[in-house]
């Protein structure tokens, strides 16, 4: 398996910007696609971003034009920066990867609070 650690999560204002990181270890090379989920308060866990191994991304309609997902493969690491954040974006976020068809690891989340 691998293993999952988020950073970069805490408070910014409405039109602020945070970066998250997710630094991997274990069986990296197994990594098929990276993911960014994120779940609010009484609200079910959906997906905010997805790279690929070939570099496809994919992003949720509500997050698109603000937020950036990349990676570093030497360093083992993917990135979301999030830019122009608003309340509704508060939620924990979730680095997951993926392994093969019906294999995924989670990292244990970080919390992202957007308030004034």
């Amino acid at each position: 398996q691998v293993q999952l650690v988020e950073s970069g999560g805490g408070l910014a204002q409405p039109g602020g910007s945070l970066r998250l990181s997710c630094a991997a270890s274990g069986r990296i090379y197994s990594i098929n696609a990276w993911n960014w989920y994120r779940q609010a308060p009484g609200k079910q866990r959906d997906l905010v971003a997805r790279i690929t191994s070939g570099g496809s991304t994919n992003y949720a309609d509500s997050v698109k034009g603000r937020f950036t997902i990349s990676r570093d493969n030497a360093k083992n690491t993917v990135y979301l920066q999030m830019n122009s954040l608003k309340p509704e974006d508060t939620a924990v976020d979730y680095c997951s990867v993926d392994r093969g068809v019906g294999l995924r690891d989670w990292g244990q989340g970080t919390q992202v609070t957007v308030s004034s």
